[in-house]
């Protein structure tokens, strides 16, 4: 930064809507990214994966990889296109308008406020009482204040804490994998198993589908980031470069975590245990699992850190276009980081942690990423014809994002009735918002 951009930002007081500050370098962005990714899905997804998709649980891992990755290109041009904060809201508005660039926002925003509130409960859940046992008032203020003073104190703060983290989270997953290979070299694994693909109810395609779903649940994360572009450093250059580098970090760790729990554990033994890395643990012997547990409670509170993160900025970015009260686009003055969209985001996820359950919250957390995801991409599409904020940014072949596209809507087919139930109501109150929000903002150009 420099001088005369310093005395600005010491200068003004008034907390009005500004710049975010560049802070994040391309390895800064990589850590954010892979810690957002390898979050708590992994830990607690495992068993579930192998539930629905047989004992081969690295083939429902790898399709999700695949289909990620057609999203996460989509995502690659446009926020080197578009680096502003705000995301998916702000491309959906460039692309469709304000409406479907509030719905899209909505959602999105609704995901990332659900989620933090999940990864709370998540938090005070049986990691935890590995430790100590406290009520869920305490454990769920104390979390989020503490998340929120974190974000407050500024972007570079908050991702070299999740540069730490994200080496605790790989050492854990690395440790289960180094244990699951001890297993096998010792003649207890069952490599076997990592074949089996299909269940009694279910062929072998579909079950790949289902356990797919699953596990794409673990892989998302990654459109956070797009929200920190603005804070980014030449983000035309360190986007795609972190962006990919992550996700593939990531599927290379969760394949190989995939085989240690496999061939290590009975996968009826995966199937029924709501800490599935715990099982093996277990059955390798030599490790504490009170040690184990504390490298998950890292995990959990890294994912809530970095989707407040994103939860915030995007909420200060849709103010920023008009899609939300201009309130939430204040900034501290010095910091620059958005106070007020901090503040609301985390009263909401308070909320929600102490009202629902860590299944309920997380019921419709794929359904409406899925509604942001099949937006972006079709965004790629209408966006092509303007030349946007940077003429060399990334850019992807025009197939990738019809397959994102109809990736989407494959994986929508495979989500439970009752996960509709509760989503739609959801994304009904984010129209009915945005109806409001353009009655309101025609009327206030036409008095202009």
């Amino acid at each position: 930064m420099t001088t005369a951009e310093r005395a600005k930002g010491a200068g003004d007081t008034t907390g009005a809507p500004g710049p975010l500050r560049k802070a994040l370098t391309t390895p800064l962005l990589y850590l954010f990214i892979l810690g957002d990714v390898l979050g708590a899905g992994v830990y607690v997804l495992v068993g579930q994966v192998a539930g629905a998709a047989g004992g081969a649980v690295w083939v429902p891992m790898l399709v999700a990889l695949v289909l990620a990755l057609l999203t996460a290109a989509s995502y690659a041009e446009l926020a080197t296109k578009y680096p502003r904060a705000g995301g998916a809201a702000h491309y959906a508005k460039r692309a469709f308008g304000s409406f479907p660039g509030f719905v899209i926002g909505f959602c999105m925003l609704a995901a990332g406020i659900v989620s933090v509130a999940g990864l709370t409960r998540a938090f005070g859940g049986e990691y935890l009482t590995e430790f100590v046992t406290l009520p869920v008032v305490v454990v769920t203020v104390a979390f989020l204040g503490a998340l929120a003073l974190l974000n407050l104190r500024g972007i570079r703060e908050s991702v070299r804490a999740n540069a730490v983290a994200t080496l605790i989270e790989v050492s854990g997953l690395l440790i289960i994998v180094g244990l699951g290979a001890w297993v096998i070299v010792r003649g207890d694994g069952d490599l076997g198993a990592l074949t089996e693909v299909g269940t009694a109810e279910k062929g072998a395609a579909a079950a790949v589908l289902s356990g797919a779903v699953l596990a794409y649940y673990a892989f998302v994360g990654f459109e956070a980031s797009v929200n920190l572009a603005e804070e980014t450093h030449d983000p035309r250059r360190s986007y795609p470069r972190a962006l990919f580098a992550a996700l593939g970090t990531a599927g290379l760790v969760y394949l190989l975590v995939g085989f240690a729990a496999t061939a290590a554990v009975p996968t009826e033994r995966l199937v029924q245990s709501s800490g599935p890395l715990l099982e093996v643990v277990e059955v390798a012997g030599g490790m504490p699992q009170k040690v184990f547990s504390a490298m998950a409670l890292v995990a959990v509170a890294n994912g809530a850190l970095l989707t407040g993160i994103m939860s915030s900025r995007l909420a200060y970015g849709m103010a920023r276009d008009g899609l939300l009260p201009s309130f939430l686009a204040r900034v501290l003055p010095v910091r620059r980081t958005p106070w007020a969209a901090i503040a609301v985001t985390t009263v909401l996820s308070t909320g929600l942690a102490l009202t629902g359950d860590v299944a309920t919250l997380a019921a419709t957390l794929v359904l409406l990423l899925l509604v942001v995801f099949a937006g972006v991409n079709a965004a790629v599409l209408v966006l092509r014809r303007e030349p946007g904020d940077a003429a060399d940014h990334f850019r992807v072949a025009r197939v990738v994002p019809v397959l994102g596209v109809a990736s989407c809507v494959v994986l929508a087919t495979q989500i439970e009735g009752e996960v509709w139930a509760r989503g739609l109501p959801l994304m009904g109150a984010g129209v009915a918002l945005g109806a409001v929000t353009e009655i309101r903002n025609r009327r206030a150009a036409r008095a202009r």
